[in-house]
């Protein structure tokens, strides 16, 4: 109850409050007293508006001044910064035409150094290239019979060949204790005695030993002996015919040479190599004047020589062939002008020289070596790998081409090894006795070795490559490494020579008589003087007299 009355007390209140004031409004003092107080605030908000609005129209008038000032500022900052920049521009222009003119020295310099760089490039290329050239000419003004295939006929002057021999002290000639080399003693065909002194003869003081002392001079005498062959003529009565009693064989000419004229001037012409003409003069002076051979006869008689010798020549040739071990070699000589080739096949017992046009596959048709199924001895002439069952390189060539690469390549080791390795092989070989096999294992070693040298120059030529103008030494550790075989094949077998040497031995006669006669004037000439070479060679083989020899097949 007490609340519910204090509740109606407070709206009673509210009520004449309310009462009251729409009282005032009724009678418009309120509204006139707000309307003063509405006024009094009006005036107070235009006072505070106006000062409002004069702090306002001076903060203008100070942002006005403010931007003015700052305008002039930025303004002058802007002019500054554009002479600045200005400034900076022009330094930068100037900055460019130097740097477009430094870029055009720095392009210009590069493309003189560059102009000199190629021209030094160039320079030191076309200085190495003739370094190698001059060091390929020194190699071919360097190569002798040591150090090529150069026979040593075509070096005259050779150097001193050193005496190894130790100095005893001793006198020259026979020593005591030896049995010495005398003359050999002749049966007299005169005796002429010498008497004795008479102080000898007549003196109490000597008596004789009953010795006789002999000594001898010896004398050669050279005589004419001419056998003339007689015989009666007839005539036929009726066809006047003229007959006679046939002469013997070779007696065809008035006058005919038997074969001790003809053997001593064809072995005179063709063994020592005596000229024709001194040929003749000597057998004129040696007879007193009255032998005097014309020249075409003497020419003729290599010719005659190689036609009466036909079966000994198919003889040699079939013995070549079935030979196990046979040697071949080529040469070139001059005939009438053009080069021919001269090929020589031999071994210990044989020879035989056959006169080609050409070498290759045509200048081996018609010789041993185009039937060949042995083992063939040569210096790397690529024809005799297609004949043949087996081949030996010659090895006297290596050595002399290893030392010519240790003379040009001296930085170079494996050419000095291989060298030393060779010579160590065939040192060994020729130790063996002819009966004693090979050691296996010794052999392996050699091979092993060999080998070994080649992966060293192998090494070694990837470091430094060869050079474009000397392959020399480079082409023969190529070929030492494929024709390996070829190379080692003598260790294996005791018939294999270890070298082409006898070929050589046999085609320098070649190159004498070749020398002497200057140029063969026909093909044919060289051809008979081949097969009687060839068959002068297989007469000194036999324990025969050659002389005697070559008078009875020439007779």
């Amino acid at each position: 109850m007490y609340g519910r009355f204090e509740y109606a007390s407070d709206l009673q209140y509210k009520v004449k409050a309310l009462n009251a004031r729409v009282a005032s409004f009724e009678s418009g003092e309120k509204y006139s007293a707000m309307k003063a107080e509405h006024g009094r605030q009006l005036a107070a908000k235009r006072k505070e508006i106006k000062e409002l609005k004069l702090e306002l129209a001076d903060a203008n008038r100070r942002t006005v001044a403010v931007r003015k000032n700052w305008q002039q500022v930025i303004e002058d900052m802007e002019e500054e910064h554009a002479n600045a920049l200005r400034e900076k521009d022009r330094a930068i222009k100037e900055l460019e035409e130097r740097n477009l003119k430094t870029e055009r020295l720095l392009d210009e310099a590069k493309d003189k150094l560059r102009g000199k760089s190629r021209e030094l490039y160039q320079a030191k290329a076309d200085l190495e290239e003739e370094k190698e050239r001059n060091l390929k000419l020194t190699a071919q003004l360097n190569k002798d019979y040591e150090n090529s295939f150069i026979p040593s006929s075509m070096k005259p002057n050779h150097k001193k060949i050193t005496n190894n021999r130790e100095i005893t002290g001793r006198k020259q000639g026979a020593q005591p204790g030896h049995a010495g080399h005398r003359r050999k003693r002749h049966e007299p065909t005169n005796i002429i005695d010498v008497p004795p002194p008479e102080e000898y003869l007549n003196n109490p003081n000597y008596k004789p030993t009953g010795r006789i002392v002999t000594k001898q001079v010896v004398n050669l005498v050279v005589n004419v002996i001419v056998d003339e062959y007689r015989t009666p003529e007839f005539r036929h009565k009726l066809t006047r015919q003229c007959v006679h009693a046939d002469f013997p064989d070779g007696v065809a000419n008035d006058v005919n040479y038997g074969g001790s004229v003809k053997a001593f001037t064809f072995l005179l012409n063709n063994y020592c190599f005596v000229s024709i003409d001194k040929t003749r003069e000597f057998l004129r002076e040696l007879t007193n004047g009255k032998l005097e051979i014309s020249r075409g006869m003497i020419n003729g008689l290599s010719r005659e020589f190689s036609r009466k010798t036909k079966d000994e020549q198919k003889g040699a040739f079939s013995s070549l062939v079935r030979a196990p071990v046979m040697g071949a070699d080529f040469t070139s000589v001059r005939v009438n002008g053009k080069t021919a080739q001269v090929l020589v096949c031999a071994n210990p017992g044989t020879a035989m020289y056959f006169a080609r046009e050409h070498k290759g596959h045509e200048g081996v048709k018609g010789t041993p070596v185009e039937e060949y199924q042995g083992v063939s001895v040569h210096d790397h002439d690529k024809t005799f790998y297609s004949y043949g069952r087996l081949h030996q390189e010659c090895l006297a060539h290596v050595l002399r081409y290893l030392k010519a690469s240790m003379e040009n390549e001296p930085n170079l080791e494996w050419n000095k090894l291989m060298r030393e390795l060779i010579r160590e092989m065939i040192h060994y070989r020729n130790a063996l006795g002819a009966g004693d096999e090979a050691d296996l294992d010794a052999v392996r070693s050699f091979e092993g070795r060999y080998l070994e040298i080649l992966e060293t120059a192998k090494k070694e030529y990837e470091y430094e490559p060869p050079s474009k103008y000397n392959k020399d030494g480079y082409n023969l550790y190529r070929r030492l490494f494929e024709y390996k075989d070829s190379h080692l094949l003598f260790l294996y077998d005791n018939r294999v020579p270890a070298d082409n040497n006898l070929c050589e031995r046999l085609l320098r006669v070649l190159k004498r008589k070749s020398k002497q006669v200057m140029a063969f004037r026909s093909f044919d000439s060289l051809d008979c003087l081949c097969a009687s070479l060839g068959l002068l060679a297989l007469l000194r083989t036999r324990n025969e007299n050659l002389y005697a020899s070559v008078a009875s097949m020439l007779a």
